[in-house]
């Protein structure tokens, strides 16, 4: 039976989606998301994956649908160096558009799935080295050289810094640190997913620094539970529609398909109350300014 795409899909921008390749089981393949993108007239989406770079699958992506915007980066997880200059400058190098913090390696992420097991969805038949204590970014409130050096990169090259996995307070730091050094665009990511929440009024600040914050269809889920439909939407009436991107996080093999759980986000949203018009603003207008190159603030 033939998909039959929600009609705001039309135009909008995933900014958080997975596929394989990957070490974690995965609904799809990058060629079969893709696919599904360019179905549901989408103008484009972001690859993340947890293990390194997805810049160079998005170049070879791009080739082959030329019609949309197929944006790559680096997570600087330990398994690409952690966050180490060397292995940034090379991904900006090589067309990265975006640059994630620590998310599998972060100290934050140890922490909450040492306590979390049965909700751990990055299970694998691949046993991760997890005897770490974990990456952080800051060292008694500071942000670490090392991370500055980053940021700098990021800021010469009009990238996107992503914050990962990072535990709240990391994350003011880095982004006052970030906004110091020039850096223009900010996601900040699923601020309401119990792995690396955010408080609201953190959720507030960060919007007033400019910062793009996720509402990610993820913490609504099975999988985390940790915000309700009703409780997202009066999130994003309250921090405002043009300070939000809607993502799925989605990926995940026993998950329904990114751009189908995209669709079904937005027509629960649309049920609590939010707008044709903020939708368009948190999937189109709000993505598509993150990622495409524009100089000045958000």
């Amino acid at each position: 039976m033939e998909q039959t795409w929600h009609p705001l899909l039309e135009g909008a921008m995933e900014l958080h989606a997975h596929s394989s390749p990957s070490i974690f089981p995965r609904k799809q393949t990058d060629w079969e998301l893709l696919e599904d993108v360019y179905q549901a007239n989408m103008s484009g989406i972001v690859l993340k994956a947890h293990e390194g770079a997805t810049y160079d699958r998005a170049s070879l992506l791009q080739e082959q649908y030329p019609q949309l915007t197929i944006a790559g980066g680096l997570v600087c997880n330990l398994f690409t160096g952690g966050v180490s200059t060397h292995a940034v400058d090379m991904a900006l190098r090589m067309g990265a558009k975006i640059i994630w913090m620590p998310t599998l390696s972060a100290a934050q992420h140890q922490r909450y799935f040492a306590h979390h097991s049965k909700a751990n969805i990055f299970n694998s038949e691949e046993t991760l080295d997890d005897s770490y204590a974990g990456l952080t970014v800051t060292k008694n409130g500071v942000v670490k050289d090392e991370v500055k050096r980053v940021l700098a990169l990021i800021a010469s090259k009009d990238a996107v810094l992503a914050t990962g996995h990072l535990e709240a307070e990391e994350v003011m730091v880095l982004v006052e640190e970030a906004r110091y050094q020039g850096i223009n665009r900010i996601l900040i990511q699923h601020a309401d997913l119990g792995i690396a929440p955010l408080s609201f009024e953190q959720q507030k600040q960060l919007a007033g620094r400019g910062c793009l914050i996720e509402k990610c269809y993820l913490a609504c889920g099975y999988d985390f539970q940790d915000i309700s439909i009703t409780d997202m939407a009066s999130s994003i009436q309250a921090i405002g529609a043009k300070h939000c991107a809607l993502v799925t996080d989605y990926g995940q093999a026993h998950n329904i398909p990114v751009v189908e759980a995209l669709g079904e986000f937005i027509g629960e949203l649309l049920q609590k109350g939010i707008t044709e018009a903020d939708v368009r603003q948190m999937v189109v207008r709000n993505p598509q300014s993150l990622i495409k190159k524009k100089k000045g603030p958000l």
